[in-house]
C-alpha cells in the first residue's frame, strides 16, 4: 500500500520520543513492503514544502509556524493552522492514487481537516495512533477549567480529529476505558507503544567520562520536562538520596518545568543532580546505554492512563524501570507483574523511595529487572507488530470499501 504518515515533530530536528517511534514504524513499514510519505511541519524553511529522504523514507515538509517550546497562546494558534498549511502545500501533489492509507498520530489534535481532504481525494480509510488525551490532560492538570472557551475549543478539534479516524489505536485497555465513557461511537483497538529492539553497541562511556559520573549509579529521566510528568515527584526522589554519596540523577530534555527543577535543585543544594538540554536521537541511544535506572513519572491528577514512550527506550538497553503513575493506571500492573522494576501511585514517597535505595545497592536486582524489561519489550512492544495491526486494518477496511462499491 501507499501510505501517508503524518505528524507534527520528525527527526532529524527533533529529540522527543514520538518522532523516533513514528520514524521507527516508517522503517518498518516499507520493510513489510508499503511505500511510506511522512507529513510533517517544518519551522525554518521559505519554501511552502520541501520534498526529502531520511533513512530511505520520503518526507514532505510544509511550513509552518513554530509550535514546540513557545509561549502557549502562540502556540495554540499555529498548531490550529497546521492543516491548513499542510494541504495548501501538498494539493498539487496528491492525486485520486497517491494515498491507500491515512496513518496520523495525536498530539497533535489538528490534523483532522487535513486528514479528511487527503481521504476525500484517494478514497483512502485512516488509522489514528492516539497517545495523549488532550486537552483531557490539561484539564486534570488543573491549567485550563472544563467550562472555559479554550477547553471547548480543544475540544471541537479533538472530536473533529477523531471523526476522521476509522480506527483509533490507544495505548491499553484503561486508556480504552477512559476514552469510550466520553466517546463511545468510535472504532478502537489496543494499539502499544513501540520500538525496534536492537540496543546500541557502546564500548566508551563517553559521557560517564565527560560528565564524570565514572563511578555513579546513574537514576536517569530523558524525555519531556513538563506539567503531566510532575517532576517536583523526581526532584523529591533526588533530594532523598542526598546522602547516598554514589547515586546520581541525570534529567535531559525539555519543556515547562525546566526553570522549575534548576530552581529546586539550587534551593535543595542537590549535588548529586545533572541537567543536559535535548540531546541528538544518537547520542540519546548511548547515552541510555551508560545509565543504569530508568525513571518516570506522571502525575497523580491525570485521568487518561498514558504510557510514557521513554520506557522503551529503557528496555531495549535492558534498563529497570523506576516511576510513579496516577492512581489506576494498568502501567503499575504492567511493570509489577513482569518484573521489569518497581511502579507505584504517585504520592507514595516512601515506598518509591525505598525502591531507589534498593536498587541503589543490589546490581544483581538492576541486571535481572532489565532483562524482564527486555522481554516485556520483545512480547508487547515491537514495532514489527504494530506496523502489521496499522496495516490489516487499513487493508481489511480498504477491501471491505471497494467490494462495497462494486
Amino acid at each position: 500500500m501507499k501510505l501517508a504518515l503524518i505528524i507534527d515533530d520528525y527527526l532529524p530536528h527533533s529529540t522527543r520520543v514520538g518522532a523516533k517511534m513514528f520514524h521507527e514504524l516508517a522503517l518498518e513499514l516499507q520493510n513489510q513492503g508499503h511505500t511510506v510519505t511522512v507529513i510533517t511541519p517544518a519551522f525554518h524553511q521559505s519554501e511552502m514544502l520541501v520534498e526529502e529522504q531520511l533513512g530511505g523514507i520520503r518526507v514532505w515538509r510544509f511550513r509552518s509556524g513554530k509550535i514546540k517550546d513557545i509561549g502557549k497562546v502562540q502556540r495554540a494558534i499555529n498548531e490550529t493552522l497546521l492543516s491548513t498549511k499542510a494541504w495548501m502545500a501538498i494539493k498539487p501533489k496528491v492525486m485520486n492514487d497517491t494515498f491507500d492509507g491515512v496513518v496520523y498520530y495525536s498530539p497533535s489534535i489538528f490534523f483532522g481537516h487535513l486528514v479528511k481532504k487527503i481521504k476525500q481525494r484517494c478514497s483512502c480509510r485512516s488509522y489514528l495512533v492516539l497517545r495523549d488525551l488532550f486537552p483531557q490532560w490539561v484539564i486534570d492538570s488543573g491549567m485550563i477549567k472544563e467550562s472555559s472557551l479554550i477547553a471547548k475549543y480543544f475540544r471541537w478539534f479533538e472530536k473533529y480529529s477523531y471523526n476522521q479516524a476509522d480506527m483509533i489505536g490507544l495505548m491499553s485497555d484503561k486508556n480504552i476505558e477512559v476514552f469510550t465513557k466520553q466517546y463511545s461511537q468510535y472504532s478502537t483497538q489496543i494499539l502499544r507503544n513501540w520500538a525496534k529492539l536492537t540496543p546500541v553497541l557502546n564500548n566508551r562511556n563517553s559521557y560517564r567520562k565527560q560528565l564524570n559520573l565514572d563511578d555513579k549509579i546513574i537514576f536517569f529521566y530523558g524525555g519531556n520536562i513538563g506539567h503531566a510528568q510532575d517532576m517536583i515527584n523526581l526532584m523529591k526522589l533526588a533530594k532523598g538520596m542526598k546522602e547516598y554519596h554514589n547515586a546520581h540523577f541525570l534529567f535531559v530534555g525539555q519543556g515547562d518545568e525546566v526553570a522549575l527543577i534548576e530552581r529546586l535543585a539550587t534551593e535543595w543544594k542537590l549535588d548529586n543532580y545533572t541537567y543536559l538540554p535535548s540531546i541528538s536521537q544518537d547520542n540519546f541511544k548511548l547515552l541510555l546505554s551508560e545509565i543504569d535506572i530508568g525513571l518516570f513519572s506522571l502525575a497523580k491528577g491525570h485521568t487518561a492512563h498514558n504510557f510514557p514512550g521513554k520506557l522503551l527506550g529503557y528496555m531495549v538497553e535492558s534498563k529497570p524501570i523506576l516511576g510513579s503513575v496516577n492512581s489506576g493506571n494498568d502501567l503499575l500492573e504492567m511493570i509489577n507483574d513482569n518484573q521489569a522494576g518497581f511502579a507505584f501511585v504517585n504520592g507514595d514517597d516512601e515506598p518509591f523511595l525505598d525502591a531507589a535505595i534498593r536498587l541503589y545497592y543490589n546490581q544483581e536486582q538492576r541486571l535481572a529487572l532489565g532483562l524482564n524489561a527486555k522481554e516485556l519489550l520483545i512480547r508487547e512492544f515491537s514495532v514489527e507488530a504494530v506496523a502489521k495491526a496499522i496495516t490489516e486494518e487499513i487493508a481489511n477496511n480498504h477491501e471491505n470499501d471497494r467490494s462495497r462499491n462494486h
